[in-house]
C-alpha cells in the first residue's frame, strides 16, 4: 500500500524555515521539497506551499505574510463582481507573480530527484474566482447570477490552459485542485449546473496537453458529487476525510480502473498520538480492502507535524501491507 502524504507547507518544516520564507524563494522551495522527498519518498511531489494562491496572485490578489509558521493567505480580494473577472486578460505564466519561480523550483527538484513524480499545483476556476472575489461575493452571484458565474469559470479556464502548457513545456506535470467548489460551499445541484462544464473543459484540455488523464483532487464533502467528478474522465480521485468515506468507496466499486487516494485524518499525527495514528490507518485500510488502485494520503500535512511521526506512520502502513501479503 502506497503512502502519499500531501507535503505542501510541511516542506518548510523539514528544512527549519517558515512557510512564508519558503513560499518566496526558489532556492528554499526546491530545497524543502528535495529534502522532504528524500525523507518520505512520497508520490507525487507537489511543489508549492500556499497552493491555491498562485494564480490569484498573478491576477493581482495580494498574498499577505502571516505571523510565525502560519500559511500565506489572501484576505483582501481585488474584485467584487463576476463581470469584472470576465474582463481579465489571462496572466503570463512566464512572467507574472510567483509562477516562474515555482516552475524553476520544480525543475530543480526534478533534476535532483529524477525518480520523483514532480508536479506543479494548478487551481480550478472556481477556486481562483473565490480567491479573487471572496466566498461571500461569489456565492451571492452563484445564487443571483449563475449564468455570469458559468461565463467567468470558462473564461478562467483559458488562462489555466496556458499555464498548463507552460508547465508541460518545462518537462513537468500538474496536480489539479478545486476544493472551493465542493459541498457545502456549492450544493451538489449547483456543482453540476454551474461548475461541471468548466471543470470538464479544463480536465480535457490539460489532459490533451499532458498526454494522460489528469488527477482531480477536490477536498470537502465530495461523496454527493462523486459521479459528476468522474464524468470529467479523471483517472485519480481523492476520498477526503471530511466526507462519508464509506459511501464514497462504495460508489467507487463500479470504477475499479480509477486510482483512489483515501485521506487519513491528520490530527493524530499532529498530536503525536501514535495509538490514534495506528487506529486511523487501520480504519483506512479497511476502507481500501480488496481494491487494487488505491493509496493512503493525509490531506494537507500540517506544518507542525513531527517528521518522525510521518515516518512511523509510513512504516506502520508498510508493515500492515506485508502482513496482508504474507
Amino acid at each position: 500500500m502506497q503512502f502519499s502524504p500531501s507535503v505542501y507547507e510541511h516542506a518548510a518544516r523539514v528544512i527549519g524555515k517558515s512557510p512564508w520564507e519558503v513560499s518566496r524563494s526558489a532556492d528554499l522551495l526546491a530545497q524543502g521539497n528535495i529534502e522532504a522527498f528524500r525523507l518520505y519518498r512520497h508520490c507525487p511531489v507537489v511543489v508549492g506551499i500556499d497552493i491555491y494562491n498562485l494564480e490569484a496572485e498573478a491576477y493581482g490578489a495580494p498574498v499577505e505574510k502571516p505571523a510565525g509558521s502560519g500559511i500565506p493567505a489572501i484576505h483582501r480580494h481585488p474584485y467584487s463582481t463576476t463581470k469584472e473577472l470576465t474582463s481579465l486578460e489571462p496572466f503570463n505564466p512566464k512572467t507574472d507573480g510567483r509562477i516562474p519561480m515555482v516552475i524553476e523550483a520544480a525543475r530543480r527538484v526534478a533534476r535532483e530527484c529524477p525518480d520523483a513524480d514532480v508536479r506543479i499545483p494548478l487551481a480550478g476556476p472556481f477556486s481562483i474566482a473565490t480567491n479573487l472575489m471572496g466566498f461571500e461575493a461569489l456565492l451571492c452571484e452563484v445564487c443571483n447570477n449563475p449564468d455570469s458565474v458559468m461565463e467567468v469559470l470558462h473564461h478562467l479556464v483559458t488562462g489555466q490552459v496556458k499555464f498548463c502548457k507552460e508547465i508541460a513545456d518545462n518537462g513537468l506535470d500538474i496536480a489539479f485542485f478545486e476544493s472551493a467548489a465542493a459541498p457545502p460551499l456549492l450544493s451538489p445541484e449547483q456543482f453540476r449546473d454551474i461548475e461541471l462544464a468548466a471543470l470538464r473543459q479544463i480536465m480535457e484540455k490539460s489532459g490533451a496537453i499532458l498526454g494522460h488523464p489528469v488527477p482531480c483532487v477536490i477536498g470537502g464533502d465530495t461523496a454527493p458529487i462523486l459521479e459528476a467528478i468522474l464524468e470529467t474522465g479523471t483517472g485519480y480521485v481523492c476520498c477526503p476525510a471530511e466526507t462519508d468515506q464509506q459511501l464514497f468507496m462504495e460508489k467507487m466499486s463500479a470504477h475499479r480502473d480509477v486510482m483512489v487516494r483515501i485521506n487519513m485524518d491528520p490530527r493524530p499525527m499532529t498530536a503525536k498520538n501514535f495509538q490514534a495514528v495506528e487506529k486511523e490507518v487501520d480504519r483506512v485500510l479497511t476502507l481500501a480492502e480488496n481494491r487494487q488502485n488505491v493509496c493512503i494520503g493525509t490531506g494537507c500535512l500540517p506544518f507542525e507535524t513531527d517528521p518522525e511521526v510521518v515516518l512511523k506512520t509510513k512504516e506502520y502502513i508498510l508493515s500492515k501491507s506485508i502482513q496482508k501479503n504474507a
